[in-house]
């Protein structure tokens, strides 16, 4: 189900041990939605550096991470390079994992252009706000929720979120603030599912 290599171990150490509960079921399930919109779309992405991206995409949120300055998704995309030169990839690919954080916050990237970016940007847009829930069937959302049950996640993210805009109003984050992410969140069909 996720890849097994000491990256993608390593990286799953990290998200638990810096991860509200909430937070790390999140980040599973937007690798496991991604992969499954991936696999229904013929979009071949890197297994492992999508994963070590999903699950570090939302570190900058955490109390350990968070920059004061930088938008959350571009210092978590920092702490990617940092943990992928340590686990010993090669610089072009942990620089990769860091384009994905970023790129995951930006508007829709195409799929041929960058798949692994394209993959997470859909994944995390479903797990928030609930965009192409189309693309998810009803017996996919018990599954994965029976699995990963959100544990009060809309919340907390949007605490989050609310910080971020507070400390960044120029953010990606303090942007989707703007834009009802309070109302979309609430919205969204995996929050409002009795099993969330």
């Amino acid at each position: 189900m996720f890849p097994e290599t000491r990256a993608a171990a390593a990286a799953l150490s990290v998200a638990t041990r810096f991860y509200s509960p909430a937070l790390l079921n999140h980040c599973v399930r937007s690798y496991l939605w991604g992969t499954q919109y991936a696999t229904a779309h013929g979009i071949a992405v890197d297994d492992e550096l999508f994963y070590v991206s999903a699950l570090l995409h939302d570190i900058a949120l955490t109390d350990a991470f968070d920059s004061h300055r930088l938008p959350f998704e571009e210092a978590g995309g920092q702490l990617a390079w940092v943990f992928g030169m340590a686990a010993g990839w090669q610089e072009e690919r942990a620089a990769r994992a860091t384009e994905i954080i970023t790129l995951h916050m930006r508007d829709d990237v195409p799929p041929d252009i960058d798949p692994e970016s394209h993959v997470l940007q859909v994944a995390t847009s479903w797990e928030v706000v609930g965009r192409r829930p189309e693309e998810f069937s009803p017996d996919a959302r018990a599954e994965m929720l029976a699995r990963h049950p959100r544990l009060g996640f809309g919340e907390e993210f949007l605490a989050c979120f609310e910080d971020q805009a507070r400390r960044k109003p120029d953010s990606a984050a303090a942007a989707s603030v703007r834009n009802d992410a309070a109302g979309r969140i609430a919205a969204n069909p995996l929050e409002v599912s009795p099993s969330a």
